[in-house]
């Protein structure tokens, strides 16, 4: 190798982010996947979508590894949704290790990704709203707060999948009474090209249309939320909950009367209008007057390649030019199917200069 690598992964429960990136903060590979959370695929499906994003982007950046000897990286940060508990990340960082794919390796929930794209202050809480729902605080000490996030087990509500239900919930209820009618009863089955809610509830049975695929409806809830109470309602209580999420972070770490940051990542916080902002931005300010939101603008793989150039002990000039590289490679590029025999989709490579 010319230079140390960083192995950059945001795995998560849609899709998976595996960039190669230069100690000069310089891009050689960027791939996309399916998903990776080990919650949906299990351990060795996890680490079967991981090696196939290497292998192709090992042979995209010109660094094709038959044969080879050593780990292709130096240093290997990967940030996975379903690595919630203590116990999985282990389990994870061994098999991790064991496959030698970098020479140090690091494995962390995926918030953390959100919590280093969003700052450079090393410190602060981070709320991940995809998929599901997640956060995590560090204080300035270095002192964490987590949560489990294993979903309504734990007590957790508002990711895309919750929303989604929600959503398709209200429809049925207010097709045939049950509940206050709503401008979902026609959008939310119009989604899926179909007439009523009961016909979408009907084929998600028969298994016509994927469960899974409630997710899509959070931004149709969200793009009525303005003018539906019943969405309206549905987007209150997803502020509520980030702010009870970061409300108890910051207890934990003694931060409620500090200047901090609470920065808001995940597919749903990247479609957020002007209600869910505005109502995080009141909540956060009832708990602390120092309490700011923002929503990160860098993809959570910025956060998990910068992690690997703090561990390089990286010039600043190389983080500012990552971030410009890879932000800029990944914003174009659609999601894929989430189908974990699915190929991987090359974003840039060495090659695009």
């Amino acid at each position: 190798m010319s230079d140390r690598l960083v192995l950059a992964v945001d795995g998560g429960n849609s899709k998976t982010d595996l960039a190669l990136v230069g100690e000069d903060g310089g891009l050689r590979a960027l791939v996309r996947g399916p998903l990776s959370s080990p919650h949906h695929v299990g351990l060795d499906g996890c680490l079967r979508v991981l090696e196939t994003l290497l292998a192709r982007a090992a042979a995209e950046a010109g660094l094709e590894r038959e044969g080879a000897v050593g780990p292709l990286a130096e240093v290997g940060e990967l940030l996975l949704a379903g690595a919630d508990l203590p116990a999985e990340e282990e389990v994870l960082h061994a098999a991790v290790s064991a496959r030698g794919w970098a020479a140090r390796a690091s494995v962390s929930n995926d918030t953390f990704a959100i919590l280093r794209a969003g700052t450079e202050r090393g410190w602060g809480v981070a709320v991940v709203c995809g998929a599901g729902i997640n956060c995590v605080g560090v204080a300035p000490d270095g002192r964490h707060a987590r949560f489990p996030a294993l979903g309504a087990i734990t007590g957790d509500w508002g990711g895309g999948y919750d929303i989604g239900l929600a959503a398709l919930s209200a429809a049925a209820r207010s097709e045939d009474g049950r509940g206050p009618a709503t401008e979902l009863e026609r959008a939310v089955p119009a989604y899926f090209g179909m007439a009523t809610p009961q016909e979408l509830s009907v084929a998600i049975h028969l298994g016509e249309v994927p469960m899974r695929r409630v997710i899509e409806l959070a931004p149709v809830v969200l793009d009525h939320a303005g003018s539906d109470a019943v969405a309206a309602e549905i987007v209150d209580r997803l502020a509520a909950e980030v702010v009870a999420l970061a409300r108890v972070a910051l207890t934990r770490l003694a931060l409620l009367e500090q200047p901090v940051e609470v920065l808001l990542g995940g597919g749903v916080m990247r479609a957020a209008n002007g209600r869910l902002q505005g109502a995080i931005a009141e909540g956060l300010r009832a708990i602390g007057p120092q309490i700011v939101a923002r929503v990160v603008a860098d993809p959570p793989i910025v956060g998990a390649a910068l992690l690997g150039l703090d561990e390089l002990g990286a010039t600043r000039e190389a983080r500012e030019r990552l971030r410009r590289e890879l932000g800029a490679a990944v914003e174009p590029v659609a999601d894929v199917p989430l189908h974990a025999d699915v190929p991987a989709t090359t974003i840039r490579s060495a090659t695009d200069g």
